[in-house]
């Protein structure tokens, strides 16, 4: 089985920090997701709602937990890591400097290849499939050609809802497929 990696987003999750905290613990109950991403662009104190997060029993020998671009909190709380933008790509080093692990959010072969210049340890390339508010899905085709490319982890990320796609991406060859909704009921 392919890695799983959940991306939280506030509107399955919500900003409230106990309820984030409660879904997540349930989620990680019911799928045991190999990495956690806390991803909120709109919490209104994403330092406190990832202190609550990161102290919550969601990180193990099972399960990572990643902030999405604050990599100095990241290594403040003790998370695994931290999960870039592709506008980010400048801050791999530091974040590596302080012993984190990086993932960065990819969408072409250029941004691809840079983060794994920069030493980040995998990246996400999405859309695969249809998402909301993404754009076209770049397919499994070219989820192939940027996996064979690259020498660091590949997500798969983008669209993917059920186990069939999950099928599908692993088929491809990738590390592990990344996602928000998958892990929603």
């Amino acid at each position: 089985m392919i890695k799983q990696y959940l991306i939280t987003d506030p509107s399955f999750y919500t900003s409230n920090a106990n309820e984030v905290v409660q879904r997540l613990l349930q989620v990680k109950a019911k799928y045991q997701p190999d990495y956690i991403c806390l991803r909120d662009k709109q919490a209104s104190d994403y330092t406190s709602l990832a202190k609550m997060v990161a102290h919550a029993s969601l990180q193990d020998e099972r399960t990572k937990l990643y902030l999405h671009t604050n990599y100095k909190l990241a290594h403040d709380l003790g998370c695994d890591g931290v999960h870039l933008p592709s506008n980010a790509l400048h801050v791999t080093q530091n974040a590596k400097a302080l012993g984190l692990e990086v993932i960065v959010s990819t969408h072409t072969l250029e941004e691809a290849l840079e983060a794994e210049k920069r030493g980040a340890d995998a990246i996400t390339f999405s859309p695969i499939f249809a998402t909301p508010n993404k754009g076209k899905p770049l397919g499994l085709e070219k989820l192939k050609e940027i996996n064979d490319r690259i020498r660091v982890k590949c997500f798969a990320l983008g669209g993917i809802i059920n186990a069939d796609q999950v099928k599908a991406c692993e088929g491809v060859g990738v590390y592990g497929f990344a996602s928000i909704r998958f892990f929603i009921d």
